[in-house]
């Protein structure tokens, strides 16, 4: 059974001697209600619409270490836009990303995952984590450019 996020969050700053200040715990709460991808400014506009002086330095300093902790993953599609996602609690999946649009789908293929698994041990390696983004162009951009 998993742990709540919030408790994962609340061990790891005890075991790396922090504390939950206020800052953080709403910075939290607001990054777990958000879902997709989003970019540290974005969440920062959201923290802001519920408090006004939190500032943009402790959002970045709060996703450093959600990313730490196992709650958050960072991802960068190509265009050096760092985007964040829940990682705690949500199933492993991959990225189809339009060259385009920028729309991202999230994927999930077994054969795929298993042919991975399959090609790291064909050089003796073992997972531990991967990431793989798909680029094309998606349905709608595809549509557009005929």
């Amino acid at each position: 059974m998993l742990k709540n996020a919030e408790s994962v969050f609340m061990e790891y700053l005890a075991e790396n001697d922090l504390s939950m200040t206020p800052q953080r715990k709403l910075i939290v709460e607001t990054f777990l209600e958000t879902e997709g991808h989003f970019s540290a400014e974005e969440l920062g506009r959201l923290v802001k619409d519920k408090s006004s002086d939190i500032g943009q330095a402790t959002v970045y300093r709060t996703l450093k270490l959600l990313v730490e902790s196992g709650l958050a993953d960072n991802v960068d599609f190509g265009d050096g836009v760092t985007l964040y996602e829940h990682a705690y609690g949500h199933q492993h999946h991959d990225h189809l990303v339009c060259v385009q649009c920028g729309a991202k789908v999230e994927i999930f293929d077994s054969a795929i995952e298993d042919r991975q698994e399959e090609v790291a041990d064909s050089y003796g390696f073992k997972l531990t984590r991967h990431r793989m983004y798909l680029f094309g162009l998606c349905p709608d951009c595809r549509t557009n450019k005929k």
